[in-house]
């Protein structure tokens, strides 16, 4: 399969053995393995599918073992089912080795006194915010962000020798049917390239080496689909870095807050 988009991949899930398999598109492809997003969604649309009762989600940890080019099997484990909290594993593996390995929490809305928040930075709509990339370029130079629309708001694109890695901008699905959905909202919290890569004059390839969000709200609604994401690199050396992510949405409500470890091979 060349091209496919998201919501087509997860509707041609298969049952596989104890698990499930799904297709790797062409367009979901960064390098020789599929982008970190689109792996994780196939992780979560697995675990919902195994187990369809369950509450929101709230915070998921995926760690990327290997690279996923061909179909990936994908099991499901419950590892507990609490009075509050439902915590799942599901393992991706392509060819007999693991490729990916996630934990799923899901938790049902507590009563607490205690409340937070982060609201978003000021920003332009939208539809006033100009391309990340230039409109006319007659490649993107990150095949899967053809799945997207990325407006860049604040900071700096790849390989411009910036003297900060961040980044801030709008996203959203092409895919209107990814619009409010958890596999939605996850497949496009990984958009951005590492924020070290603003740091960075040569351009080379990357692999992440694990990815955590926690989810902050059930409410997974936002303006046509658009969210405002940032990256923020905090360090790296030695090859490796480390970034804080956050998504609000365009009521400028903190969503995602994450966390990503990144190689860095340049």
């Amino acid at each position: 399969m060349d091209s496919a988009t998201l919501s087509e991949v997860l509707a041609d899930m298969r049952e596989d053995g104890g698990g499930v398999t799904a297709p790797v598109p062409g367009n979901w492809k960064q390098g020789r393995t599929a982008y970190g997003g689109f792996s994780a969604a196939l992780q979560l649309a697995a675990a919902r599918r195994a187990f369809p009762d369950l509450p929101p989600l709230r915070s998921t940890m995926v760690n990327f073992t290997g690279p996923i080019s061909v179909p990936p099997s994908i099991t499901t484990e419950m590892l507990r089912q609490g009075r509050n909290i439902t915590t799942l594993r599901v393992v991706s593996t392509t060819e007999g080795k693991t490729a990916a390995s996630a934990i799923f929490s899901f938790g049902k809305a507590q009563d607490s006194h205690v409340s937070a928040t982060c609201p978003a930075p000021k920003a332009n709509a939208p539809e006033d915010t100009e391309s990340f990339f230039p409109e006319n370029m007659p490649k993107l130079p990150i095949g899967f962000f053809s799945n997207f629309d990325v407006r860049l708001i604040e900071g700096h694109r790849p390989f411009m020798g910036a003297d900060r890695g961040y980044t801030r901008v709008w996203a959203r699905h092409r895919d209107a049917n990814l619009h409010g959905t958890p596999e939605g909202l996850i497949s496009i919290a990984d958009v951005l390239p590492p924020a070290a890569f603003a740091l960075s004059t040569k351009m080379g390839p990357n692999s992440s080496v694990n990815w955590i969000c926690n989810v902050l709200s059930e409410d997974l609604s936002t303006r046509d689909g658009w969210w405002m994401i940032e990256s923020n690199l905090t360090a790296g050396h030695d090859g490796y870095s480390s970034q804080v992510m956050r998504m609000w949405n365009t009521r400028g409500e903190l969503v995602v807050d994450g966390m990503q470890s990144v190689v860095i091979f340049v």
